[in-house]
């Protein structure tokens, strides 16, 4: 970030490839204080809105240079690893309405928005109506805005509110890349308002990145420059927190790679546009972004970070018996 070390004209992929695949080292746990561990999953709700202000509140014109012009910013589904972004992401979308199981009219919660990309491939390609809760001012900003330039304000609405916050009842509830920022300890509760929210015959759609191991602390340079209150939970701590919730796991998908993928086009884009990035921002923020892009890259294609798709309903009846619904 200050400028001490750099790749040349080499790729900073290729170099953390490198150490990450040729260094097998147990990680101590020693430095991870119980204190050091509570403070960094203390995401009360003032504090989830810090957090999420620090990341996402960052100016949309930089959102703009590496994203898909929907602006998805979470990971795509490749059917092959030379798709387009575009379509990957187009993919992801239209996967998550199937697994939804939507009908005309249904009314959809959408838990971290986002820009609000889901929300109008949802109300555009399904006739739906699309709650879409944010943390981020400039994302709400944003999705309302385009849902007024698309013409679809009267079937989206969007909301400045915390999952403990929103107070309503939904047919299908949605959320992707969002669970990440939870913290491990408000799992229980998480899944507890997704229940409470969720009526008796609804279906609920969650998406995040999940560890295939034991996970780690969240790392202290993404702590605290990236993406602070975050922690990556493993499928285990998931499940164990859905059934607390007194909701039934219907469905797990696991992606492998696609993530890599994603970051992989993400940061290709982001260094396309490295000239008009500087005028927006310095040189700091500049190899910020490009580390974290990289290494999270590396942390998908060699390490254990995987995307899981639960899909969560109440009561048997709901979702087909079978999976063929979801390549018809």
């Amino acid at each position: 970030m200050e400028g001490g070390w750099d790749t040349g004209d080499e790729d900073l992929r290729l170099l953390l490839g490198l150490l990450r695949t040729n260094f097998s080292i147990q990680v101590s746990r020693k430095w991870y204080s119980p204190f050091l561990k509570l403070l960094q999953q203390y995401n009360k709700i003032a504090r989830s809105y810090k957090n999420i202000a620090h990341h996402y509140d960052t100016d949309e014109a930089i959102f703009r240079k590496f994203l898909d012009k929907e602006m998805y910013y979470s990971c795509a589904f490749f059917r092959n690893e030379n798709e387009s972004l575009q379509q990957a992401q187009q993919n992801k979308a239209e996967l998550i309405a199937r697994k939804l199981l939507l009908k005309p009219g249904m009314r959809v919660l959408d838990v971290g928005c986002g820009w609000g990309s889901l929300a109008f491939h949802l109300a555009t390609h399904h006739d739906v109506h699309v709650t879409g809760i944010t943390l981020s001012n400039e994302q709400l900003r944003v999705a309302k805005k385009e849902a007024e330039s698309r013409g679809i304000a009267d079937k989206t609405e969007f909301l400045l509110a915390d999952y403990r916050e929103h107070k309503a009842q939904y047919e299908r509830i949605v959320s992707v890349g969002m669970l990440e920022h939870v913290g491990i300890k408000h799992l229980d509760e998480y899944f507890s308002r997704i229940n409470e929210m969720l009526i008796d015959d609804g279906t609920a759609l969650i998406h995040t990145i999940g560890n295939k191991k034991l996970a780690l602390p969240t790392n202290p340079w993404i702590e605290r420059y990236i993406f602070p209150g975050g922690r990556i939970p493993t499928l285990s701590q998931t499940a164990k927190e859905i059934e607390k919730g007194q909701l039934m796991l219907t469905d797990v998908e696991v992606w492998r790679l696609h993530y890599a993928w994603t970051l992989r086009e993400w940061l290709k884009r982001f260094q396309e546009h490295r000239s008009e990035i500087l005028e927006l921002k310095d040189e700091g923020f500049y190899r910020m972004w490009e580390f974290y892009m990289a290494v999270c890259d590396m942390s998908f294609e060699f390490a254990n970070l995987v995307v899981y798709q639960c899909q969560l309903s109440k009561q048997h009846g709901v979702v087909p018996v079978t999976r063929e619904y979801l390549h018809s």
